[in-house]
Order: C-alpha cells, then structure tokens, then sequence
C-alpha cells in the first residue's frame, strides 16, 4: 500500500482552506483517506472568531482520528463524533447556530482486508478503480442540482444550505452526517482509490482534459503533484484565451492517491 497527498492554494494571499491526510496502515492491515474542501464564506459576519483553516483541521484531525482508531464505528458516525467534537471546541466563543457557520465538504474512505468503506458529504469527488481498470465516481450530486443564478445570490444560498430542498455540509450539526453518500465496496474490487476537492476535478468536469478513469491515471503516473499542475496549466490557458469557466481563476486544489495493493 502507499499513498500520495498533494495540494496547492487558490491565491498566495488567502490560506488554503483545504485539508487532507492519509493513514497507513490501519487496523488489521487497512487504511483511511480523508479529504475536506472549507467552504469560504461571503463578506460578512459569520459569527465565528475562527477561521476555515482552523475549522478544517479540527474537524480532519477528529476524523483521521476516530476512523483509523475505531473501525468498529461505521463512517457516519465517525463524521458526526467528529463534528460534535469540533463544534464543542467553539461552542462557548462562537455562534454556531449561524448559517455561514464554518463548514466543508467531506470525503472519507476506509479499508480492511475484507471491504472498503466511502462517505462523501457535498461536491468533493471520490474515485474508486477496479482490478480491470474500470473507475467509479462516488458523487454528492445535490449542489450540482441547484441552478447557478441561485448559487450568485448570498441570500439564497443561505436558505438553501444544510436544507432538504439544497445541499449539505458538515458544519456544526452532528445530524448531518445522515445525509452524506455512503456505501461499502468488497476489498477484492477495488485496487486503487482517490479523493479529490473541486479545484482538483477541474481536470474533468469543467475542462475535459479526460475522464474519470483518464483522471486517476494521471494521478497513478504523475503524481497528485503532476495532477494539480495540470489544472493550473489548463487554467492559465483558459485565462490567456479570454475565458473564465468558473466564479474563480484558481480555486484551492487538493488530490490524495492510495494504492491498495
């Protein structure tokens, strides 16, 4: 088994508010991924003294944790322990309560010499590859769903964050951890896997530099590095021709790349 982590900020004048980290080995010769993508909230109060950095470490540093020591629990309820946890560390500072509370997206996955287990909460992307090469994408579809006029009002996103009829993140709610994509895989049919914030999957689904499986063999030949500067490459290229297909030039970049076998 071995494992690749890799990352880049958005811009050199704002922190990377992405976190990763891989453990190997797990109990009983396993392993686990995590992967969160901090959401960067408007200009404007938050109600929070902290930042979204501290707020993504807290909350990966509770879920490597709980998912590497404790392989009895299954994801969902590592992700609520963990954000149960976190938001204890600021109750007593912090308006948790408020909307734009800090969050991220939540990518989790977890083997043992039988199964691989996944969790994926928002619009970070995990990448599930066969023994015959075949790759499955594990998708928390519900942002994408939300028309874009709407995502460019403050006011709406607001009413429709961590509600039914938008999408979810992992915020201050334990609750939340229910509505996360989750699902168990034999460890026989997967040989390698990969977690990806949206800065990283820019590669496919807004440059279609390849596909998914296109997308893991980058990673397998050069490197989470190799990947994320492929997506700057492909960004700068865009912004030289006069054409922006996203809200941001750069966005913060994050890929892990484990093999398991």
């Amino acid at each position: 088994m071995r494992s690749d982590v890799a990352t880049l900020p958005g811009s050199p004048e704002r922190p990377n508010e992405d976190w990763a980290a891989a453990a190997l080995p797990g109990a009983g010769g396993g392993g686990t991924v995590v992967l969160l993508d901090g959401v960067t909230p408007p200009a404007g109060d938050d109600g929070c003294v902290h930042t979204v950095p501290w707020f993504t470490a807290r909350l990966g540093g509770a879920l490597t944790e709980l998912s590497a020591s404790r392989p009895d629990m299954p994801l969902t309820e590592v992700l609520a322990r963990a954000i149960r946890r976190t938001a204890d560390a600021h109750r007593d500072t912090c308006d948790l309560s408020h909307v734009r509370t800090p969050q991220a997206t939540v990518v989790l996955a977890r083997w043992s010499e039988a199964v691989v287990e996944h969790l994926v909460l928002s619009d970070s992307v995990l990448l599930l590859e066969a023994p015959d090469g075949t790759v499955r994408a594990v998708l928390d579809d519900r942002l994408d769903r939300v028309p874009a006029e709407v995502l460019r009002s403050v006011e709406a996103t607001d009413r429709l964050r961590n509600s039914e009829d938008g999408f979810f993140t992992a915020a201050a709610d334990p609750e939340v951890a229910a509505r996360a994509v989750t699902g168990t895989t034999p460890r026989t049919e997967v040989r390698t896997l990969a977690a990806l914030t949206d800065g990283a999957t820019r590669w496919v689904d807004v440059f279609g530099a390849g596909d998914w499986a296109d997308c893991l063999g980058v990673l397998r030949e050069e490197g989470a590095a190799g990947l994320l500067r492929g997506v700057r490459a492909l960004e700068e290229a865009d912004a030289a021709g006069g054409v922006r297909r996203r809200g941001k030039r750069h966005d913060d970049a994050t890929a892990v790349y484990a093999s398991l076998v």
